[in-house]
């Protein structure tokens, strides 16, 4: 709900289910902030005047806004929003260069509507579902300049969307150096928890308390990136995982991204988010308008759980869409792990016969099946199958795959093209690139220039022949470089700075068209694992791949990282060999079934060398997914232990069924019994507890199972231990099913 408070000067309240988001319009005509908390009762103007902070002077040596209003200093004001210039020494939202090189706007409210229909973005995606919104707009009267901010209300799951537009005008070009989506000033002081890493050890949780100074989360990369995901937290410095306040900020778009909290010389702090401005530049002619990626916030008085919820809900409801939004999602066989590049249609067939008798729904030919590709170093933008390889090509072998009872899938890295290719051959100008220049590479390959609209359009028509040629009902979208070069031989050289957004919105419509062509068709987003994990993607793409690592220890912290912003339901996650061909690891089939449950089940190993035993594993397992496959991708996902030991508890919506997990990296000497506690669970329904085997097996109230928690008697056999102490050997988990009793 979002209500216009009446007064001398407008004022506006937004609310969701529990939390209240105020501010209003200064005489000056700025937009202070003014409250984003726990719900509160505001029912006119005369309640918001205390929560003004009230000056009759601008502090020491601050600048005053103008002589009209001496108690007015920028810098020491909470505002929706902020340019540079004008005292405010902070992060600014919005940084502007004028034909004549004054740098200093100046916008002032000039009107807003509230309404029930958001406006479409014409080039980014967005937050999509019932609302309301709120449109403000302001002017720079003197430059001919129209801002017009946006905020609009998800109430269902607390959760707050900010975006903005930048018109121009004013009869000559501008310059526009930083436009960012949304600006959170805060009274106080707070932490920060951010995801950072690289590849194969993403999302790695680092919080950092800010009594000063600024923090900063951002990617220079040209896609979301490994190396700091866009999702953050900002919380009180005592916040846990059940208690304390923490707001959950995160930016619908996935290119190089910006994020900064930064605590004032007045002990206020300043949060921002947006498109990265390093490197970005955008020609802004007259009569033209640019668009800022829609930044989502949340806040919870319930610690990073409950602000985890909030997000999940809004990811699931407001981000995902179309035919796979809630279908459950099938078990995949991929071919990666299993063959690499060494393939053939024989092999495929054997390697896809022997998954689908171990319980996989759905076969999936990666990398190496087109052009020359036997290794990482040709043919990427040659989408023609290898004749050698794939005699009867894809149609030929997409039917024989379903043939055996399996659905079809097949990776494509469109956006990619290698030097030693036909494709680069017959256009160079296609590839990002200085010309003339010696390229830096990555993986012997190069981006494809995706804001030339000639590339999007080859792109879809080639996409489109192959994905109908072999019938697939799932693609594995990947995206394995990191840019370099980033000049487009497309653009003028005023428009350089262009040309990192520009192929992210190419990218966009691409990937809008082959949806539309495509609803039954289910994609995945994939950038070397985690490179591109963001609700840009998410958008186009119902799930992604969350890590090239497939370590089970190492995708337990992985996967609990992700899961402080985004749901399991659109996590991908697959059991793989033992050692592990990442960290040469070893560890039990049973542990590394147990951590890709949570999440969407997928094997990544070539099951044809398993024993019989193992074989015979993996087909209980796939059994026992598919029985609760509803409640581990769609239910809600909770952390109750983390570090040495992972506890997990992932409730149905309705409460009735739970399945929670205890993992232990490293055994402890003589460590004490162990006890599982859940999160979530109705509080006066009694569940049965039990595991697969008949070790534990009782009823005990939800309250019970959460607060006091379901003592694990029986221990593991081990010569000469005590029998009141259990013993976990390193890397050991077990699985635990909780079912409300009629």
């Amino acid at each position: 709900m979002i209500r216009r408070l009446e007064g001398p000067r407008p004022a506006f309240a937004l609310e969701t289910t529990k939390t209240s988001y105020i501010f209003r319009v200064l005489p000056s005509g700025h937009l202070m902030h003014l409250y984003y908390g726990p719900k509160l009762p505001i029912s006119g103007f005369a309640q918001l005047e205390a929560l003004t902070e009230k000056r009759v002077r601008a502090p020491g040596n601050s600048i005053v806004y103008s002589p009209e209003h001496p108690e007015l200093a920028l810098e020491d004001t909470m505002l929706e929003f902020s340019a540079a210039g004008h005292g405010d020494l902070r992060e600014p939202f919005l940084e502007l260069v004028f034909a004549d090189g004054s740098r200093t706007p100046d916008f002032l409210y000039v009107s807003s509507v509230i309404a029930q229909d958001a406006p479409v973005m014409e080039t980014l995606p967005g937050a999509y579902g019932s609302r309301e919104h709120l449109i403000v707009t302001c002017k720079d009267a003197s430059r001919g300049l129209t801002l017009k901010l946006r905020w609009s209300v998800f109430a269902d799951c607390d959760c707050i969307v900010r975006a903005a537009v930048l018109v121009n005008e004013s009869g000559e070009a501008v310059s526009v150096e930083r436009l960012l989506s949304s600006q959170l000033d805060l009274p106080g002081t707070w932490a920060v928890t951010s995801f950072h890493g690289a590849w194969a050890r993403e999302m790695a949780k680092t919080t950092v308390p800010l009594p000063a100074g600024k923090f900063v989360v951002e990617s220079r990369c040209g896609s979301s990136s490994n190396r700091c995901n866009p999702f953050f937290m900002v919380h009180s410095p005592d916040c846990t995982e059940e208690a304390g306040e923490c707001y959950g900020l995160n930016l619908i778009y996935s290119g190089s991204h910006y994020a900064a909290v930064e605590v004032s010389a007045f002990g206020k702090t300043r949060v921002v988010q947006g498109i990265q401005p390093a490197l970005f530049r955008w020609h802004l002619d007259s009569g033209e308008t640019l668009e800022a990626p829609e930044a989502v916030l949340t806040y919870s008085a319930g610690g990073f759980a409950g602000e985890s919820r909030n997000m999940h809900a809004f990811v699931r409801e407001h981000i995902v869409r179309g035919e796979w939004q809630h279908r459950p999602r099938p078990i995949l066989l991929n071919s990666w792990e299993a063959c690499y590049f060494d393939i053939s249609e024989d092999t495929l067939l054997s390697l896809a016969g022997a998954g689908k008798e171990a319980g996989a729904e759905l076969f999936v030919m990666d990398d190496g099946w087109f052009g020359e590709r036997n290794d990482d170093t040709s043919s990427l933008g040659d989408w023609d199958p290898n004749p050698k390889k794939l005699p009867g090509g894809l149609r030929s072998l997409g039917e024989k795959v379903r043939a055996l009872g399996l659905d079809f899938g097949l990776w494509v890295e469109s956006e990619m093209v290698s030097v030693n290719s036909r494709l680069y051959e017959a256009h160079p100008d296609w590839a990002l690139g200085v010309p003339g220049e010696e390229q830096s590479e990555g993986r012997t390959q190069r981006i494809l220039d995706l804001g030339n609209p000639a590339v999007q359009d080859y792109l879809i028509e080639k996409m489109t022949e192959i994905f109908r040629e072999s019938g697939v009902s799932y693609v594995k979208w990947d995206y394995n470089r990191v840019v370099s070069d980033g000049y487009s031989s497309f653009l003028p050289p005023q428009r350089q700075g262009e040309a990192a957004h520009r192929c992210v919105c190419g990218l966009y419509r691409v990937m809008s068209v082959l949806n539309g062509r495509f609803p039954h068709v289910l994609f995945e987003g994939c950038a070397s694992g985690g490179g591109r994990f963001d609700l840009g993607i998410l958008c186009f793409f119902p799930q992604i791949w969350a890590s090239d690592d497939t370590d089970a220890i190492c995708r337990a912290s992985i996967q609990e990282g992700y899961s402080y912003g985004y749901p399991m339901s659109v996590l991908s996650a697959h059991v793989s060999a033992s050692p592990n061909h990442q960290t040469r690891r070893e560890t039990d089939l049973s542990t590394r079934f147990h951590v890709a449950a949570f999440g969407l089940l997928g094997y990544e190993l070539d099951i044809r060398r398993l024993s019989q035993s193992e074989r015979e594993e993996i087909r209980a397992q796939t059994r026992l997914y598919r029985e609760w496959r509803e409640v581990l991708q769609f239910g809600t996902f909770r952390r109750v232990r983390s570090g040495n030991t992972h506890c997990w508890t992932c409730v149905s919506p309705d409460g009735r069924k739970a399945v929670g997990m205890l993992l232990q990296e490293l055994a402890e000497p003589e460590a004490p019994m162990a006890r599982f506690y859940a999160r979530g669970l109705i509080a006066n329904a009694d569940y049965r507890f039990h595991t697969l085997t008949p070790e534990e097996d009782c009823v005990l109230s939800g309250e019970s199972l959460m607060r006091a928690g379901a003592s694990l008697k029986q221990p593991i056999a081990a010569p000469g231990r005590e029998e009141n102490v259990r013993f976990w050997p390193d890397f050991a988990s077990r699985l635990y099913f909780m079912e409300v009793v009629k």
